[in-house]
């Protein structure tokens, strides 16, 4: 096994981790928008995406391959999308 599929591996990982945090946010919005929407957990959801983002931002600055730096300022715009639509509810 080359060196190379590993790291692909890796990304892919990382990917699939990204993904499912998001799906977990947007799993947490859609629960909490079924009943009377309350501050807090806007609050909570918003601080969650933001960490995301500040995390996603890091990981960018710290990547030297353009394809994953692509995949990662991708993710880091459906979070902007995603606190977008928090802040609209």
């Amino acid at each position: 096994m080359s060196g190379m599929g590993d790291a692909g591996e890796g990304l892919i990982d990382t990917d699939a981790r990204i993904q499912e945090r998001m799906d977990e946010v947007a799993r947490d919005r859609a629960r909490k928008q079924a009943k009377p929407v309350r501050d807090p957990e806007r609050l909570q959801a918003l601080e969650s995406l933001r960490l995301a983002r500040i995390e996603l931002e890091r990981q960018h600055a710290a990547t030297a391959h353009e394809l994953r730096r692509a995949q990662i300022r991708q993710a880091i715009e459906e979070v902007d999308r995603r606190i977008a639509a928090t802040q609209e509810s």
